[in-house]
């Protein structure tokens, strides 16, 4: 079982509030450094707020494509806080995934804002055998709006802390399934997807998939690895995000925040109808 780390930590601060200041404790999200190892390899370096790493390290080896499937993991060994090494975990994999020949190209340190960097364009992602999702699932966008308020109430470590983000995967008709928080957006995907894999859950056809901040790229081409038919976020999508949801099927909505949202691919997967423009003919 993973290892309960602790993701909050307490700190003395000078506040300042209408002309008057104050010593008083305020609380901080807590950022490390999180290495994988297999074999002799480094599969690569995350920083993370800790908690559910076992989720983390295995929504990040399905994710990003070293392996297909749960059974390839053999072991995770999570390191206690004691450990001097508490910031490694030791992978321990099925014979049959061959790191040798892809691990250089996973020699990376993934910063807790930017995601993988250095990787790749969709024709890797091509390469790596990514299918287009089918468009069977139909959401009603009322639910969909329902959605913000019930990320922020289960935000737990968020409403002590405010620097964290979220993803939460709902089912089909608006329910919570799991939250994660991280100080990374692409490491909360990970740890939600790791959550799944782990549970046999994938691939999570007809899911939503809820993030705070924006829809990148990296987090776009985590949830169609999942098979999640649709990406929602509080903010914008990049242009990159928006070009690998058209190419793979994925329906991905934008600025979803109150009874308004956007929508930048996958418009039949939403119940809507689409009135035409003023003085149309």
């Amino acid at each position: 079982m993973a290892q309960k780390k602790r993701s909050i930590e307490l700190t003395q601060v000078t506040q300042w509030e209408d002309g008057k200041a104050a010593h008083v404790e305020d609380y901080l999200a807590v950022e490390e450094p999180l290495e994988m190892r297999a074999r002799r390899y480094s599969l690569g370096v995350t920083l993370r707020t800790p908690g559910d790493d076992q989720e983390l390290v295995a929504g990040f080896l399905f994710t990003e494509g070293i392996i297909s499937r749960r059974k390839e993991i053999v072991a995770l060994r999570m390191p206690s806080d004691k450990d001097p090494e508490r910031n490694l975990v030791r992978v321990t994999l099925d014979p049959s995934v061959r790191l040798a020949t892809n691990s250089a190209a996973r020699r990376f340190s993934a910063g807790s804002a930017c995601g993988v960097c250095g990787k790749a364009s969709i024709t890797q992602l091509r390469r790596r055998g990514l299918r287009r999702l089918e468009a069977a699932a139909l959401f009603n966008p009322e639910t969909l709006c329902e959605l913000p308020p019930r990320l922020r109430a289960a935000q737990e470590v968020f409403g002590r802390t405010g620097g964290l983000h979220a993803a939460a995967l709902f089912g089909p008709t608006g329910e919570l399934l799991v939250l994660r928080e991280d100080i990374g957006r692409h490491n909360a995907v990970d740890k939600v997807i790791g959550w799944a894999l782990l549970g046999g859950l994938l691939p999570l056809t007809g899911h939503v998939l809820f993030v705070s901040g924006r829809g990148g790229f990296e987090i776009v081409q985590k949830t169609i690895a999942a098979g999640i038919p649709l990406l929602a976020s509080v903010s914008a999508p990049s242009s990159l995000a928006v070009q690998l949801a058209r190419e793979l099927g994925l329906t991905l909505v934008g600025f979803l925040r109150g009874r308004r949202f956007v929508i930048y691919s996958g418009e039949e997967r939403i119940a809507v109808s689409v009135s035409a423009p003023a003085g149309a003919s």
